[in-house]
């Protein structure tokens, strides 16, 4: 116990740096396989066929990057340094010289390659890096020096990456975690893109010593955003209709430190209005069914029987379960739990002065149902936001506002989000991107007449 705590003093003394028992992502060959990991001492990851210990990670600044080499003991990570500026003097060479190269009188008949599979088995046994695997490839390759010199890096990368992979240690934090989800598994996250949770968030107003008020339907990572806005100020309320409360099993993804973590608290409906009529009742049934949907089906991440091979594709995967093993220093090393339920003061408190923003995100709900029971719960003047991936649930949401008078500044956005690759030469927009990011309404609460108003 004493241990952890150790830890999190450390990580809170200097986030930059990786500690024993914290959460990485970590990126494979440049974006190729994505994972989600707790750096333990007896944690592993199968980088290819090979099985390798993340322990080396442990007090590493973020940022560094990892190249698998083989040793006595086997597979290991070691520390690779970034040079740049090389090539800088040959790239004019290189320029007149393609220019005389082309690529249309080669002929890929697998036999330009003179070095064997036995022959690379037998520098692998004598201790040859994969650097000097991927050189002798190159030196005995009878077409390299006629291909241009992007198809020279090209093929450089391809072998890099199957004889030498590099790892990069990211910390994970809102963007890098949305971008992760989104990239192959968007439906778990009710197809959140990072534009459209950049624009949710600032919609809403969401800053320092704010008492916000969620509904967060998308594993957690509404939640995660919030209160790393807050950076330890305020409180994160989530808030649920019914009795089962919607998993927020992203959260400790974030490395949040035990005070952030006491500040996102949970609170059901029931509990925050003063009153409940049948409408209300009705809803909190139906909040059950939505909830216990959410638990079974829309968790992955609290899911015991899946594994991590499980999630995994032959291009571009992305590993959603932490690849460690099961070992006491992994239980030891837990992060702190957020989502307790909150305090009768906090409350109390809420009841009397209102919330300060309201932000929803429930694609599995119908959004003025939500909306209409949890607007009264913020105070006059207090911004909110609702995300929905299709822009009906708004447009009936924003018309039934209208007609009741309840908010102000009404509007229903649509971002837009394109990528560019931009390399010498070749700038452009990327080949394969997505052209959905979701809906977001926007508005001002109110006061009127048929609003009950906070005492």
């Amino acid at each position: 116990m004493l241990q952890n705590n150790k830890h999190e003093e450390d990580s809170n003394q200097n986030p930059r740096v990786t500690w024993e028992g914290c959460s990485v992502l970590l990126d494979i060959n440049d974006g190729d396989r994505l994972v989600f990991a707790r750096l333990t001492a007896a944690s592993s990851l199968k980088i290819g066929n090979k099985n390798c210990l993340l322990q080396p990670l442990i007090g590493c600044p973020f940022g560094s990057l990892f190249q698998v080499e083989n040793g006595k003991e086997g597979p290991f990570l070691s520390p690779l340094s970034i040079i740049e500026g090389d090539n800088v003097e040959e790239k004019g060479d290189c320029q007149i010289k393609d220019e005389c190269k082309d690529n249309r009188g080669l002929v890929d008949n697998n036999t330009a390659q003179s070095l064997t599979g036995e022959d690379i088995d037998e520098m692998r046994r004598q201790g040859a890096t994969g650097d000097k695997i991927v050189q002798a490839l190159i030196a005995n390759s009878a077409t390299f020096e006629k291909k241009t010199s992007f198809s020279q890096e090209k093929y450089r990368l391809k072998k890099q990456k199957k004889y030498a992979p590099k790892v990069l240690l990211r910390r994970p934090f809102t963007r890098s975690i949305c971008e992760t989800y989104f990239k192959k598994y968007p439906a778990r996250i009710g197809f959140l893109r990072v534009d459209s949770l950049s624009l949710l968030l600032s919609m809403a107003n969401v800053s320092a010593h704010s008492d916000v008020l969620l509904v967060d339907m998308v594993g957690g990572i509404l939640t995660g955003a919030v209160a790393e806005r807050l950076g330890g100020t305020g409180f994160v309320c989530n808030t649920y209709l019914g009795v089962t409360p919607y998993p927020v099993d992203i959260v400790r993804m974030f490395n949040f430190s035990s005070e952030t973590c006491r500040r996102i608290v949970r609170c059901s409906l029931t509990d925050l209005c003063s009153t409940q009529n049948e409408t209300s009742v009705q809803i909190g049934q139906a909040g059950d069914a939505i909830g216990s949907q959410s638990n079974e089906e829309k968790s992955p991440l609290c899911s015991e029987s899946m594994d991590g091979t499980a999630l995994s594709s032959e291009h571009g995967m992305l590993d959603l379960m932490p690849e460690t093993s099961t070992s006491p220093v992994t239980k030891a090393c837990k992060t702190p739990k957020a989502g307790e339920k909150a305090s009768q003061e906090a409350i109390n408190l809420w009841k009397e002065n209102g919330f300060s923003s309201l932000v929803i995100a429930t694609p599995d709900a119908d959004a003025w149902t939500v909306v209409k029971e949890l607007l009264p719960l913020l105070s006059f003047s207090a911004p909110f936001a609702i995300y929905h991936q299709y822009v009906q649930p708004l447009a009936t949401c924003m018309h039934n506002l209208q007609l009741g008078k309840m908010a102000v500044g009404l509007q229903i956005s649509e971002p837009w989000l394109r990528e560019y690759q931009v390399l010498p030469s070749r700038t452009h927009p990327q080949m394969q991107m997505s052209s959905f990011g979701g809906y977001i309404l926007s508005g001002t609460r109110i006061c009127s007449d048929d609003q009950p108003q906070l005492k």
